[in-house]
This record gives C-alpha cells, structure tokens and sequence, in this order.
C-alpha cells in the first residue's frame, strides 16, 4: 500500500511538471457590460494571435491565463480599438483595473513592476502623438518650421526614454519594448540611420543575448543591430543593374506575394480602387520620412477608394517584419528582393518607386511622371 502510494505521488508529480507554467490577468473593466475582452500574443513575426478571451458581464471582472514562454513575451489586453499592454515572463498575477470609457490609457495595474513601466511609456508615447499632431496641424509655422519641430520634439522624447528608461536596464522587458515604440506607424529608434538609436539598441541585444541566448527576440535585435551597423556604411540609394532588352511596356503586370501573415496578397484583388504600387526596401534612409508621407496620402484618400501595394525588397525579413506590421496598407515580401523579375518588368531602376493605376488596373503614371501625387491620386478617383 506505501509503495502505491509513493508510485500515484511521483505520478502526480511528473503529470504536474509536464504542464506549462502559466501566467494570469485578473480584474475588472467597467462600463463594458456584453463586451468581450482579449488577451493577445502579440508574436515576432506571426502576428497578433488569441490567447483568452471572456464576455464581460455588469461587474466586469475578469481572470484570463496564458503559457508563459522561455523568455519574455508581450501581449495586450483588448476590446474593440481599445488596449492595454502587457508583458509576461514567469508564473505571476498581474491584476488589472479599468474603465472602457478610457482604457487605453487610464488604466492601473498591480503585481508586475515590467506592466507599471510599459504603461508609463505608453503615457509618455500618447504625449508626444498629441504634440506632434498639434504641431503638424499649427498652420502658423511653414511645413519646413513643423517638420523642425517636430522631429526636436522626437528627438526629445528619445533621449527621455534612454536616459530614464533604458539605461541600466538594458536588459529589462521594458526596455526591448521601448526600442519597438511606434509613432504614426513609424518605428521612433531607427538604428538603421541613427548612429545614436544603434548604440543603444545594440546594448538592449547584448544584454538580451547574454540573458536569453539563442531565443527569437534576441536573435532578432541581434540581427537589428547587425543590419543597422551595415546600412550605416552603405551608400542611400539603391541603384540597379538591369538588361534593356527585358524591359517591356506591358501595362499591369499582375503579382502575387506574402504580406506579414503569409497570406498571399494578389496586386489585381484591388481592381476597382485607385492604386499606388509601391517599390521600396524598410532599410533605406530616409524610410520613416516616406512612410509617414504616405500614411498621410493614405488617410486621406483611403475612403474614396485609395490603396497602397507596397512591395519590400528588403534583405532582412525579421527588420522588414517589425516596420510593416502595424501598416494600414497591402504590405508584401519580395523574397527574391532586387533579382526579382517583378524589378525588371516595371523597369524598377531607383529604389524606392511607385506606380499609379488607376480603377480599371490599367498603369497611368510612373513616379518620374508626376510631379504632385496628392493631385494625381485625386485625379483618378
């Protein structure tokens, strides 16, 4: 009888060590009665998945649980366009409190000192959003004088966050979070042509590599800070070598590539709308400049039937993966990069260019041929 006893204790045991370890969010979010609340993985490179999920009732209390991972993970809780961040990396409780009316930003949270410092930074974040946009709207100064300004007061808010928030911490969950804050779509440390955000990512990947080694989020700020260091010596234009005799004026040439997802995303699935077919790679300098440019386009004239078909010939598909995932727009991988055919049969010869085609998928105009796209985007619409 001991011995059966010994043999259902050590079976139990081994049953219990062979569950993952889990992390848990509890408390309340009120003003959301029959609304239901995620809890997300936000993954490196598989998008955004469901972990949990819960319909809420008057109370709004909730308790959601995920597995932990073997190095830190970031998640965020959801509802509707409303979230909060996260990050996870041991058995704990975090518990929550909120109300929808202002969760994003009003929230509280107790039990994890990583989850109070990522909501600092989203406070600070959501400060500088509001400066900029009243700066970029304030038509007392001339779009050159806002631009200045603007970027003092990125520049500002970047030297904050490495002085108060990463240094000495390098190797801090909040830490890797803050060199992946997102102003507009744009990535705010850019240590591709900004020697200063190289040097302090490439701080945040050693230390993160001595800490978590060979794990994918240091590999992939490992291959940030490599990719950084080597576009810092490179020239800012691409240019290509390509055969005359290949080139051909063919109109649309149809096209088919994966976006972030791996979700195969056809060019002419968009006929109908006015299309700006992008080329360009994440790497250049200068990108998050362009990019922002185009949200703007994109924003404007989105609802009257504008879109984007973006096409990366980046190198590095990790970097590219982290610039484009919040995009609004078609944003696809061209594996084959600058060698794809796609290149030489739009007589792609400068990287970045861009095509307009109009409603019928027919090519209008090339980026040398229009000399104000704003004008010429409304033109086909």
């Amino acid at each position: 009888m001991k011995t059966n006893k010994i043999f259902m204790f050590l079976a139990i045991m081994l049953f219990a060590s062979c569950q993952h370890a889990r992390f848990h969010v509890t408390g309340h979010i009120t003003d959301a009665t029959d609304t239901t609340l995620y809890l997300e993985h936000i993954t490196l490179g598989d998008g955004i998945q469901t972990v949990d999920s819960v319909r809420l009732d008057k109370t709004g209390e909730f308790h959601l649980s995920g597995d932990t991972q073997k190095n830190p993970e970031f998640y965020r809780l959801r509802i509707g366009n409303q979230s909060i961040n996260l990050a996870f990396d041991s058995t704990e409780t975090v518990n929550v409190e909120a109300s929808l009316k202002n969760m994003s930003f009003g929230y509280k949270v107790e039990g994890s000192g990583t989850c109070d410092t990522i909501r600092l930074l989203c406070l600070k974040l959501a400060e500088l959003e509001r400066a900029v946009r009243a700066t970029a709207e304030n038509r007392d100064f001339t779009l050159q004088e806002r631009d200045t300004m603007i970027e003092r007061l990125i520049h500002a808010y970047k030297t904050e966050v490495k002085l108060n928030f990463i240094q000495n911490h390098y190797d801090a969950t909040s830490s890797y979070f803050a060199c992946f804050q997102m102003l507009n779509g744009l990535l705010l440390f850019d240590p591709i042509r900004d020697k200063s955000d190289l040097t302090w990512l490439r701080a945040v990947a050693n230390a993160w590599n001595e800490k978590y080694p060979g794990q994918p989020r240091s590999e992939n700020l490992k291959n940030i800070a490599a990719e950084g260091r080597r576009n810092q010596a490179k020239p800012k234009e691409i240019v290509l070598d390509y055969d005359n005799e290949k080139v051909r004026e063919l109109g649309i040439i149809d096209m088919t590539m994966p976006d972030i997802n791996g979700k195969e995303r056809t060019l002419s699935s968009l006929r109908g709308n006015v299309i700006l077919l992008d080329f360009t790679a994440f790497a250049l300098p200068g990108n998050q400049e362009r990019t922002m440019r185009l949200r703007e386009l994109y924003n404007k004239y989105h609802s009257q039937g504008f879109e984007i078909y973006q096409v990366s010939l980046d190198e590095d598909y990790h970097f590219w993966a982290q610039r484009s995932e919040l995009l609004p727009w078609v944003c696809v991988f061209c594996e084959e990069g600058l060698q794809s055919d796609m290149v030489t049969l739009y007589r792609v010869d400068r990287v970045p260019t861009y095509f307009l085609i109009d409603r019928n998928c027919d090519l209008q105009a090339r980026q040398e041929d229009i000399p104000n796209l704003g004008k010429a985007i409304e033109a086909l619409l």
